[in-house]
């Protein structure tokens, strides 16, 4: 049985000398099992630790030589084995919690003399260097002649970046790696994500700059995403519009959108609790939607959109006089905040809900409903704001609802007063 940890092998005579142990381990391989030309012959069972430096392995008896066991941190990968001769603790840590358990369960068994044969026990020989080198957590590639065709990606990756490799899709051996935090993509050929991009639930950054996408999908935004990814670099793509769910990305906190064909943010991206950073320059944005004043950042850019020039004296009456049967029980949802969900609405309808309109006054609207655009300074969310255009400005046009005449009213009573 072999078990891959990091292992400190402590004397306890160190402190009688008034020296103490390094406090943290080595990448190693433990071996249980008989030195070889033994397997059938006399001999006993024995422990072996090989390191980077010592792939031979050094050999601790086992049989009736344990003193004690720590197994206290045995969930986190973590345990001490006591050895009566030599006087050493063999620290294990950084362990597959489950392995760990059946390698201990292992060791415990040859400590007590259980007959051999019903021993999982491996043969005691140098390990490989493979098996004692420190697992890779980063790996850079940047042109397509040294992307891994023939050989898998080290699973321990914590950072892959594959840059200027041409790829087309993305390597579903790349979806493998289970430990992955940041995935840098950019620069790159990929059309399409493919939805099991959220099954690496480690995600925290997401780059995907300078390819060929034309969508973000809705699935990835309802995968475990929510709760890991905190950047997305989607600049420099194709992308028109991003899906309602993509406000379930709650955890983002920097987001660049430059460089695409956006003609419009997502409706609720005030749901963004998290997000400092806002970049979406270079889009086609006519205005913002009217969540964008929810937001609270430290830096924004919103430059070179052709952004329309607000008129509040020219709305977009789509209100419905008097108010529909859905319109009504729409409205009285969500004023008075009662649950809902699929299991008692169809799901279209709940669709509908979920992008409900909020009126100045603070009453929900649904399809019925007077649209404006108005002037807003966008230091009001941002405390660092990039010039909108070559003018110096830094307004954009921003959409208001009014649930009713009366609501828009007294806002154009305020509107005339102020500019009267």
């Amino acid at each position: 049985m072999r078990l891959q940890c990091e292992v400190e092998v402590v004397s306890r005579l160190l402190p009688t000398c008034g020296l103490r142990g390094r406090g943290r381990g080595t990448r190693a391989l433990l071996s249980l099992g008989r030195p070889p030309g033994r397997e059938r012959g006399g001999g006993g069972v024995y422990l072996m630790v090989c390191t980077a430096r010592d792939r031979v392995g050094a050999r601790y008896k086992v049989q009736e030589n344990i003193e004690r066991f720590f197994t206290r941190f045995v969930e986190e990968g973590k345990a001490t084995v006591r050895l009566r001769e030599p006087a050493v603790d063999v620290c294990l840590s950084k362990a597959n919690a489950s392995n760990l358990k059946n390698f201990l369960s292992a060791v415990r068994l040859a400590h007590q003399g259980t007959d051999i044969g019903a021993l999982p026990l491996s043969a005691l020989v140098p390990a490989k260097t493979s098996e004692v080198e420190k697992p890779k957590t980063k790996m850079i590639i940047t042109s397509r002649r040294d992307y891994p065709l023939t050989k898998n990606f080290p699973y321990s990756l914590e950072h892959l970046q594959a840059s200027y490799c041409k790829l087309a899709r993305i390597d579903m051996r790349v979806l493998c790696l289970k430990k992955l935090r940041k995935l840098d993509l950019s620069h790159n050929h990929i059309k399409q994500l493919p939805a099991t991009i959220g099954d690496l639930i480690c995600l925290q950054e997401l780059n995907l700059h300078d390819n060929h996408l034309e969508s973000f999908s809705g699935a990835l935004c309802n995968s475990t995403l929510q709760k890991s990814l905190q950047f997305l670099d989607l600049s420099q793509n194709k992308i028109k519009a991003l899906p309602i769910q993509f406000c379930q990305l709650r955890e983002l906190v920097n987001l660049k959108l430059d460089d695409n064909e956006l003609i419009r943010l997502p409706f609720k991206i005030g749901q963004l609790d998290h997000l400092r950073f806002l970049s979406a320059a270079r889009n086609k944005l006519p205005f913002l939607p009217s969540d964008f004043r929810k937001l609270c950042l430290e830096n924004l850019d919103l430059f070179g959109n052709p952004f329309e020039q607000p008129n509040p004296l020219v709305p977009n009456i789509q209100l419905k006089i008097p108010l529909t049967l859905l319109e009504c029980a729409a409205r009285a949802t969500l004023n008075y905040r009662i649950p809902y969900g699929c299991h008692l609405l169809p799901s279209h309808l709940c669709e509908d809900l979920e992008v409900a309109k909020t009126c100045q006054c603070g009453s929900a609207c649904l399809s019925s409903f007077i649209q404006i655009t108005v002037t807003m300074n966008l230091h009001h969310v941002a405390h660092t704001v990039v010039l909108v255009d070559n003018m110096g400005g830094t307004e954009a046009p921003i959409i208001c609802y009014f649930c009713s005449l009366d609501c828009y009213s007294q806002f154009l009573d305020r509107y005339l007063q102020s500019n009267g």
